[in-house]
């Protein structure tokens, strides 16, 4: 019993440490993984700066709208979350009340009951000659009445407290709720003048963005960026590890040499590209697209104006609505990038990446772990798009495939 215990300690011990080593593995992980995306991210930024169009006056701002509309939806966030606060604040006030409103009524019941017997003390009922037993029953009379007093008072005291943290935290979450409307207010003002900014552009050059947005080379340049920004990620993601669960190994006696069991205890990790313990490949006719609304291009459909060939689907859908991962997985690229606009790419694991191109805002960050519908961007047209909607492309090995053959019916 005593050898099976100490083997679960050592379990126990195994694991935590394991544990708190894998938090620490995550966070270097993580860390490294931004710095080599930073660092891809400006690269490419250099070699695209010779080949400069019309659509790139529009990085400044589309990218600014893009993180008002991030801080925005957090904001609203925060302020759903105090709504949520202020109202189980208000619930347990009213309960507290009750509760106060309870005990006024038997602290006023017994101070009742009290005046009623006279406020006696111990010397005036052994003075009063009664008889010892009438005695001891009102000494353990008064002696409960007391004791009563006492209970009744201190549970008011208690809620008394109470209702003075709740009114402190209800008054903070109301400061939280003032400061987060003042900020939302800030950021509406800097999207509308971001906006604005981004309609003078398009104003000015919208002749030169339309002739781009026809010619071949630009847009053979622009597929080839996003295939070579693919390839350079799948090299420098790090793949997940899984771990499976401790282990006891006990060797089998060898009578021959009379040496006792040994139990080994062991944490056996396996290299995994899941997500959410889903493996990618086993989604296909399964997936849902990232956003509802009119499918006007197809994968593999030739383009009117250069006949060059769709890599993805474009949905058209109205502005500001959610963009949704079509899987789990994690965010390896959120910028914007020439021809593609506010670009978003999730890594699933095993080579398969999706992107989503044309946002009018991402909404996560790289790094970021995210599962099947999670809202990861907002519609947009950014990237001198003529239409609001979203650009989605599956990939496998930086290939390029048909996301509607994946896509449930």
């Amino acid at each position: 019993m005593l050898k099976w215990l100490l083997i679960f300690c050592l379990c126990v011990i195994s694991t935590s440490s394991f544990a708190a080593k894998k938090i620490e593995v995550a966070k270097e992980d993580l860390s490294d993984l931004q710095e080599k995306i930073t660092a891809l991210k400006k690269e490419l930024d250099n070699n695209q700066s010779a080949h400069k169009d019309a659509a790139d006056a529009l990085k400044d701002s589309e990218t600014a709208i893009s993180s008002a509309n991030k801080k925005l939806r957090e904001i609203n966030q925060k302020q759903n979350k105090n709504k949520s606060t202020l109202s189980t604040l208000k619930k347990q006030s009213l309960t507290l009340n009750e509760r106060l409103s309870e005990q006024q009524k038997r602290l006023s019941t017994l101070l009742r009951q009290q005046y009623m017997h006279g406020n006696q003390s111990y010397t005036q009922l052994i003075l009063q000659n009664k008889n010892p037993s009438e005695i001891a029953r009102d000494v353990k009379y008064f002696s409960y009445i007391a004791k009563q007093h006492a209970k009744v008072i201190d549970d008011m005291q208690s809620s008394l407290l109470k209702v003075k943290e709740l009114n402190n935290k209800t008054a903070e979450a109301l400061k939280q709720v003032a400061e987060l409307k003042a900020k939302q207010e800030a950021e509406k003002k800097t999207l509308v003048a971001q906006k604005q900014e981004k309609s003078k552009v398009v104003k000015t050059l919208s002749k030169q963005i339309s002739a781009q947005r026809g010619e071949i080379k630009k847009l053979t340049r622009d597929e080839k960026n996003l295939s070579n920004l693919v390839k350079r990620l799948a090299k420098i993601i790090p793949k997940k590890v899984k771990k499976v669960n401790n282990k006891i190994k006990k060797s089998v006696d060898d009578s021959r040499n009379g040496k006792p069991n040994q139990v080994v205890v062991t944490n056996e990790e396996t290299p995994s590209n899941d997500y959410a313990g889903i493996n990618f490949s086993a989604l296909k006719g399964k997936l849902r697209l990232p956003a509802r609304g009119e499918l006007t291009n197809r994968f593999g459909a030739k383009r009117d104006d250069t006949g060059i060939s769709w890599k993805g689907l474009f949905i058209r859908a109205a502005e500001g609505a959610d963009v949704k991962t079509v899987a789990s997985g994690r965010v390896v690229f959120a910028d914007w990038m020439r021809g593609f606009g506010n670009l978003i790419i999730v890594d699933h694991g095993s080579g398969y990446m999706s992107l989503y191109g044309n946002n009018q805002a991402v909404l996560k960050s790289v790094g970021e772990e995210v599962t099947a519908g999670d809202a990861i961007a907002s519609i947009g047209n950014s990237g001198g798009n003529e239409s609001n909607g979203v650009y989605y492309e599956l990939r496998r090995n930086s290939q390029p495939f048909d996301p509607m053959s994946w896509t449930v019916r």
